[in-house]
Order: C-alpha cells, then sequence, then structure tokens
C-alpha cells in the first residue's frame, strides 16, 4: 500500500508493529483488547475505473514524513461508494473493517467497548476502526454524515498528523500502524448531520461518486443476478438510464432488489407463470412505489418542489395578488384584444 517502509512517528505511546489479522486480541499499555473480525466479501468494482484510481492514490505515501488521505465518498444511497471502498481495500490486499455509524453512536462506540465476561470481569473489545488501526488495514466509516459531532471529535487526533486516539473507558492511547488507511462515505440526502469543520478539513479530497453509464450498470446487474433474463436485465436498465437523465435518484441498488422481487414473482408459481412485463411492473410499484411509474411526472413534481418553476416575486406581488385588477404588473386581456 505503501511506496515506503514503515517507519515509526511521534505517537503517545511506542508505535507497535501491524498485528496479524489472525491474532484475536492485543495488549497496548497493559489492557488486552479484543479485536474485531475483518470483513469478508468479494470486492470487484465494475467501471468509473478512474474514481477508483483517485481513493487508491489517497492511501499512497511517498515519503517517509507524508501521510496517507482519509477521503470522502459522496454520492446518492445505492450508487456504490461502500463497494468502491471495498474493491479498493482488496486490491490492496489488506484487511478490511466497516464501521456503519449512526446518529446515536458513541466515541466508547468507535473505540474501545468494555463487556462484563462471564467470570464477572471486564473485558475491551476493539470496534473495527481500532482493529484496523492496530493491525494496519482499511476502515470504512461507512454514511459518517449520521454521526454526531461528540463522537467525530474522539477521531480528530486519528486523522490529522497525530494519528492516534484516546480510549477514556480503558484508559490507553492508540497509535495507528503505519499501514492504516481510511475512508468515510457520505450520502446526500437530508437525514445527515452538518459535520463541523475541523472535520471536514481533515476528510480530504472529497470523492464525487455518480451514477454508471448504460454499458457499466448492465455489467452491474449481471454480476449480481446471473440468472436473470436478458430481457429484464434490459427493461431495468432502460428505466434505471432514464431515471439518471431526469436527475432522479433510483441507483442500481435499486435496481437489483426491483429485479430480484419480480424474478422471485415469476418463479413461485410455475403452473401460472407470470408475464415478465407484469412481473417487473409489480416489481416497480412495490420496491419503487407508485411515483417511480411515470419517472416524467415524478421529476416534474420534484422540480416544483425544489423551486424549479417558481417566478421572480417583485415588490407589486407582496401587495397583490397575481389576478388583482390592481396589479400594476397585470396583463390585461382587454389591452391585449385593443
Amino acid at each position: 500500500m505503501s511506496s515506503r517502509k514503515s517507519s515509526s512517528r511521534p505517537t503517545p505511546s511506542d508505535s507497535q508493529d501491524s498485528v496479524p489479522a489472525n491474532d484475536s486480541a492485543v495488549v497496548i499499555e497493559g489492557v488486552e483488547l479484543k479485536l474485531a473480525h475483518a470483513y469478508q466479501a468479494p470486492g470487484d468494482w465494475i467501471g468509473q475505473a478512474e474514481i477508483l484510481k483517485q481513493l487508491l492514490a489517497c492511501w499512497i505515501t511517498v515519503d517517509e514524513t507524508d501521510l496517507p488521505l482519509t477521503p470522502r465518498l459522496l454520492g446518492s444511497p445505492g450508487v456504490g461508494k461502500t463497494q468502491l471502498a471495498i474493491a479498493a481495500a482488496k486490491q490492496q490486499g489488506v484487511p478490511l473493517y466497516i464501521y456503519q455509524c449512526t446518529a446515536d453512536t458513541r466515541p466508547e462506540d468507535l473505540l474501545i467497548t468494555p463487556v462484563l465476561s462471564r467470570g464477572g470481569e471486564i473485558a475491551y473489545h476493539a470496534s473495527p476502526l481500532v482493529s484496523a488501526m492496530i493491525r494496519g488495514g482499511v476502515c470504512v466509516l461507512d454514511e459518517g454524515n449520521r454521526m454526531n459531532e461528540k463522537s467525530w471529535a474522539s477521531l480528530a487526533p486519528l486523522f490529522d498528523n497525530r494519528r492516534y486516539v484516546e480510549s477514556i473507558v480503558a484508559g490507553i492511547t492508540i497509535p495507528a500502524s503505519p499501514d492504516f488507511r481510511a475512508a468515510v462515505t457520505m450520502n446526500q440526502d437530508e437525514s445527515t448531520f452538518e459535520i463541523p469543520d475541523y472535520i471536514l478539513s481533515r476528510l480530504q479530497p472529497t470523492l464525487q461518486v455518480g451514477f454508471p453509464n448504460k454499458q457499466d450498470e448492465m455489467a452491474i446487474l449481471q454480476y449480481h443476478l446471473p440468472f436473470a433474463e436478458p430481457e429484464m436485465l434490459a427493461l431495468t436498465v432502460e428505466f434505471l438510464q432514464h431515471s439518471h437523465e431526469l436527475k432522479l435518484d433510483f441507483s442500481p441498488r435499486d435496481g437489483i432488489n426491483l429485479l430480484r422481487f419480480a424474478i422471485k414473482r415469476m418463479a413461485q408459481d410455475k403452473d401460472h407463470p407470470v408475464a415478465h412485463e407484469d412481473a417487473w411492473q409489480e416489481a416497480l410499484e412495490k420496491c419503487l412505489g407508485e411515483d417511480a411509474v411515470d419517472l416524467e411526472s415524478l421529476a416534474e413534481r420534484r422540480r416544483r418542489t425544489l423551486g424549479g418553476d417558481s417566478v421572480p416575486l417583485g415588490l407589486a406581488d407582496l401587495f397583490f395578488d397575481a389576478d388583482d385588477p390592481l396589479h400594476p404588473d397585470r396583463d390585461d386581456d382587454d389591452d391585449d384584444l385593443d
């Protein structure tokens, strides 16, 4: 992952070497930590090769004094932000950990959690993030902008040149391995927190993950649903591409779920098979809602909701209705006739 030899950096305690992924526990400052299991799953990335190269570039170090970057991966839900980070970690051949951020995530959830063992003693369990720090792996903080500022504050020293975290629960300071890397995925919707500037300045650069083109979208669906019939795949890709053109947020994940339901409905009763188009149409309504049947109307309603068709108001509009005869800017039909 790095173009330099691993070297120790100034940290609050002596920097430990990377711990093998098969070690289940490690001792730091006299405290034994039980480490989390690495994520195990296929990590293929289809299409958009440039964004994958950009992410991998963030994790390169070019000098002994250089530090890796921690990028933000932005995009609509379902476009593959997490899969992109998984693919990058798999390509590097390092342990991968994923932490799902939520609105009620606490600092101790991010770092170390005390657990009462059967013998009545306290056992300390390291989070996926801390496990990645210790083992020298990659940690993906998934949907990071759902997390509150107090939790983000506990990670501030990790994502600058200090490269450590402090656990108040365990009373220890944990330095990150030189091989530790991280990325943060963020959804673009209204149900998220505003991340403070001092954290955003540490999460750079911003990599925008967009919707795939037609060929890539077809390849993605075929990869996840190799048993789907070509006709069903074609219907779904055309629908998704049309939604992208209209600036709607239907994603490859939506297409996969839609197809899965349609295929299951067709296989449910083999004596009375459901027609391809009927099953697909039913799946569209059940998975994405009745509004998804007419994409143009849905796009128009959303534009109006966002104020896309609003007419600029003048001073007279504050005092007169648009059809008021006394409105100074009203176009009178009688004048037009004259």
